[in-house]
């Protein structure tokens, strides 16, 4: 790991959960249709049927898996595809050999104006897989429209030329945007800034954490006036940085240098 990389950025050590990992779960490889309109799935309704017919009297043999797509599913409309997309699904079942998959999921915090970057908070294994399987399509006539479709789509030239009708409207060019006006305004108003003496800073740190006991590093360079990294170097030696709700992504002072007033 780089020497120059933040503390704040460096993720803590979480712990697992393990409830759900001796459930068993398929992995399934599906066409590309199907996961686009999945995406694009409220979550409120179903997006198809699977039925596992097993064969009876037949030793070994596997089971016959087929997914029907559900109708308002088959008739969303997705860019690039017919209006219509094939219903019917055959699953082509195959083992998963000596490999051993798991399932991983993961839960991050919402980004907030005082956090730098997105925390994660839970991580779980969600099952085992047990099954692989690869979801094929019917070969009926909304497949062989989709198939055309592709085609089609795959010879259409990248480039095409177009016969203007109407006239242009010309544009003047910017000479300079809006937002590097207004950045180079505030520079110009507040300044490089410039390194003060470390016992100064320090001194200024007290007085701050006098009035509050949490702030942000955004908060504390506007009221020290002082460079990121420099700031950060003395808050290292003064504070400690919360990686935990209900302050997260803040500092405060470390315990040796408190002298608040215990709430009656």
């Amino acid at each position: 790991m780089s020497a120059n990389i933040d503390e704040e950025k460096v993720k803590q050590v979480k712990e697992v959960d393990l409830t759900a990992a001796g459930r068993g779960v398929w992995l399934v490889k599906v066409p590309k249709y199907l996961s686009e309109k999945w995406k694009k799935n409220s979550g409120k309704c179903d997006v198809g049927r699977l039925k596992i017919t097993r064969l009876k009297g037949v030793q070994g043999a596997k089971p016959e898996v087929t997914f029907s797509t559900n109708d308002d599913q088959a008739k969303q409309l997705v860019p690039g595809m017919p209006s219509t997309t094939p219903k019917e699904h055959k699953f082509l079942l195959t083992g998963v050999g000596n490999q051993n998959l798991v399932v991983f999921s993961e839960k991050k915090s919402e980004p907030s104006s005082s956090a730098a970057e997105i925390i994660t908070e839970r991580v779980a294994i969600e099952g085992k897989v047990i099954q692989r399987a690869e979801c094929r399509p019917v070969a009926d006539k909304s497949y062989l429209q989709l198939k055309k479709l592709q085609r089609e789509l795959c010879n259409k030239p990248k480039r095409e030329i177009k016969q203007i009708t109407t006239v242009p409207n010309s544009y003047k060019p910017v000479s300079n945007h809006a937002a590097n006006i207004e950045h180079e305004k505030k520079m110009k108003e507040g300044g490089k800034r410039i390194r003060d003496d470390k016992e100064v800073v320090k001194n200024r740190l007290f007085e701050i954490f006098e009035k509050h006991q949490y702030y942000n590093i955004q908060d504390l360079v506007k009221l020290t006036n002082q460079p990121v990294t420099y700031l950060k170097e003395i808050l290292k030696e003064l504070c400690t940085y919360n990686m935990k709700a209900p302050h997260k992504n803040m500092w405060e002072l470390k315990p040796e240098y408190r002298h608040y007033k215990e709430d009656k």
